[in-house]
């Protein structure tokens, strides 16, 4: 589930972008990419979460490696990628 919110967070963000080289207004596009944001990291959490309380140690060890590089390069690309429409001059 963290991966598709991750990656909707990622697809809100490019709106905003082309919606700001458009001049309209991207308020909504960039609220909703850093919820996606927010709730991917919560979902992330809550897994690793899960798996403590079940005690799947082994499951934890095979899959937070891989699990948070993935999820850092959903946040980093949603946070650069919102930012360069907060930075973008208007014509």
């Amino acid at each position: 589930m963290w991966l598709f919110l991750g990656l909707g967070a990622i697809v809100f963000a490019i709106l905003n972008v082309a919606s700001k080289t458009n001049n309209k207004k991207t308020q909504w596009y960039r609220f909703v990419s850093l919820s996606l944001t927010t709730l991917t990291l919560y979902d992330f959490y809550l897994d690793g979460a899960k798996r403590v309380v079940n005690e799947d140690y082994s499951g934890l060890m095979d899959t937070m490696p891989t699990l948070s590089y993935a999820l850092l390069f959903c946040v980093v690309a949603s946070i650069l990628i919102n930012s360069v429409s907060l930075f973008k001059k208007n014509d």
